[in-house]
């Protein structure tokens, strides 16, 4: 299905991004107006991309400690063929989170529009 392999190659550009802490490649699978929203300290905490881009630009990266990659893909459901939302499990450094991700495929490709995340554990 070449729709799911495209779908995957930018959530691998995510997985990719966050290892390396890497801006560039975050800018290439969130769309600018994305938010990113969570729940865990009680209240409904919302980000909007430009900010959480520059939280991880300036954090230690996995990558720079040599930290072996830790992800996977729990599920994809499809919405249409042009819009899906995708659950990933990563580690970065020690802890352990849980995303949905809701992709939408436009001009520029599968972007993210809006990530809920929630810390599941600590290391």
């Amino acid at each position: 299905m070449p729709r799911e392999t495209e779908l995957l190659e930018a959530v691998d550009v995510y997985f990719r991004a966050l290892y390396a802490c890497d801006v560039t490649l975050l800018d290439q699978v969130f769309h600018p107006a994305a938010s990113l929203f969570d729940v865990d300290e009680g209240d409904i905490l919302v980000d909007p991309f430009p900010e959480w881009r520059a939280v991880v630009g300036a954090r230690k990266s996995p990558a720079s400690i040599n930290q072996e990659r830790e992800e996977e893909v729990v599920s994809v459901t499809w919405l249409s063929d042009k819009a899906a939302t995708v659950h990933v499990r990563l580690r970065v450094l020690d802890s352990i989170f849980v995303d949905h991700l809701s992709f939408v495929d436009g001009p520029d490709g599968w972007r993210i529009v809006a990530k809920v995340w929630h810390l599941e554990s600590t290391v």
